[in-house]
């Protein structure tokens, strides 16, 4: 297998998505980053200017910094319980193809 240096590859990698991540600040100046739930209800507001909520939130985060650190919070969460479970069933399948090899 033709394999480059592995530092020099994961430094670009990190480079990319560093890249990625600062680009659109840089570029494009004087831009509003908001979320998909303000533009859902700009949205909603334009088709049906009176239109009430069904329900109300359970939980109004006091500030934007605590809601941002919830969802911060949920995505690292989910990502380790979906890494969990990748790493549970590879583990799994390691596991019996060690046992195959070893029964022949």
């Amino acid at each position: 297998m033709n394999q480059s240096k592995p530092g020099v590859s994961n430094w670009l990698l990190i480079l990319a998505v560093i890249t990625l991540a600062v680009a659109p600040l840089v570029f494009v100046k004087g831009a509003e980053f908001g979320g998909a739930d303000g533009q859902a209800q700009a949205e909603i507001a334009k088709v049906k200017p009176g239109y009430e909520p069904w329900f109300k939130p359970l939980f109004e985060p006091p500030s934007g910094e605590v809601a941002s650190l919830l969802f911060a919070s949920q995505a690292a969460l989910g990502t380790g319980v979906i890494g969990y479970v990748i790493g549970l069933y590879k583990g799994r399948a390691e596991q019996r193809n060690n046992r195959h090899e070893n029964s022949d």
